[in-house]
């Protein structure tokens, strides 16, 4: 199937106890994903797409305010032989140098892998339901060596790339940022990008560079953080700011699914879907939260963030208010995956 891909199995939202394994699920509409279609395929695949130009779920002052959602476009096609950029100057939001070093961290303590397990299962689904053997698959983003023979069940050859060099080197890949690479004209007829494009500075640019690597009508899947994610950690560290008597910016922006799939077009993709699956995990502590999160290199990185840490008080305070979500039991946090699915265009762009 060339046009599209379906999923059959049962939709759910699972309850996740934060060692990872699920407590309980419930059946609800559609495993509780929205389904965005750019175009009239049917390619209903388990994630969700949204346009970059919107982000959510962070902000500089921890305020409970959202900023109105607009999209942006880009203006020109990006040339990687002539080094031209995305139009417009783009802003340093996060820290590159410290994603990497967080990866590291991660990569030597052991990382948690239960979410991104769960999204790289529904990409192998995905890549399953179509009828093609691929003959060069790319895989951004690899904190388990093992994914790359699993993938290679569906592609002759797999190239592995991470931002964090130790799990680069784990899968003896390539250690690289994805709005800073310049890969080979048409080499991949398989891309998939797991857990690493939420934290890049120019996705537009991202996104052109992985089509321009791409042969033509290659399949591109993938997943990334969506803007309901950690709604109870962005409560906690209001409370800590509280008590500092400053806003500082604690929690990642993120990028809404609505949002996704323009941004794919604008890059040059076909028939992109976003779909949406929302995870609830329960953890027994706000320090169990931040030892998942640490664990999957999901700490902040953002270049405007406070350089000084949080006093006990804040500390205390954090807590507390996390702990007063769960009524003195188990505290219920949520992640939202967003998956998306598109291909590349039948003839070469640019």
């Amino acid at each position: 199937m060339r046009g599209g891909l379906a999923r059959h199995d049962p939709h759910v939202v699972a309850s996740v106890a934060c060692s990872g394994r699920p407590q309980t699920v419930h059946p609800v509409s559609p495993r509780n994903w929205i389904c965005v279609q750019q175009s009239g395929q049917k390619l209903c695949t388990s994630a969700t797409i949204v346009p970059q130009a919107a982000q959510r779920g962070g902000s500089a002052k921890s305020s409970t305010h959202r900023p109105h959602v607009r999209s942006t476009s880009i203006t020109g096609r990006l040339s990687l032989q002539a080094r031209h950029r995305t139009s417009g100057r783009v802003s340093i939001l996060f820290d590159m140098e410290l994603r990497a070093l967080r990866r590291d961290r991660a990569a030597r303590s052991g990382p948690e892998l239960f979410l991104l397990e769960r999204a790289f299962g529904d990409c192998l689904d995905r890549v399953s339901l179509v009828q093609r053997r691929f003959e060069r698959a790319l895989l951004i983003g690899c904190p388990d060596p093992h994914w790359p023979a699993r993938l290679g069940e569906f592609a002759d050859r797999v190239d592995v790339c991470d931002p964090g060099p130790l799990f680069a080197e784990a899968s003896n890949g390539l250690q690289l940022t994805e709005d800073r690479w310049e890969p080979a004209r048409a080499k991949y007829d398989l891309v998939l990008a797991l857990g690493t494009l939420d934290t890049v500075n120019d996705l537009p640019r991202a996104l052109i560079t992985v089509q321009w690597s791409m042969k033509p009508q290659g399949l591109f899947l993938g997943a990334l953080s969506g803007g309901e994610t950690l709604l109870r950690l962005r409560s906690a560290m209001r409370a800590a700011d509280a008590i500092t008597g400053a806003a500082s910016p604690h929690i990642h922006p993120r990028i809404e699914a609505s949002a996704l799939s323009p941004l794919l077009a604008q890059a040059g993709f076909h028939n992109a879907v976003v779909d949406v699956d929302r995870v609830a995990v329960s953890y027994r502590s706000f320090g169990k939260l931040i030892a998942d999160l640490r664990r999957m290199a999901a700490t902040n990185i953002l270049a405007q963030r406070s350089r000084r840490p949080l006093t006990k008080r804040a500390l205390a305070a954090a807590a507390e208010n996390f702990a007063a979500a769960g009524n003195g039991e188990r505290t219920t946090e949520s992640f939202e995956i967003v998956h998306f699915g598109c291909w590349s265009p039948p003839e070469p762009i640019g």
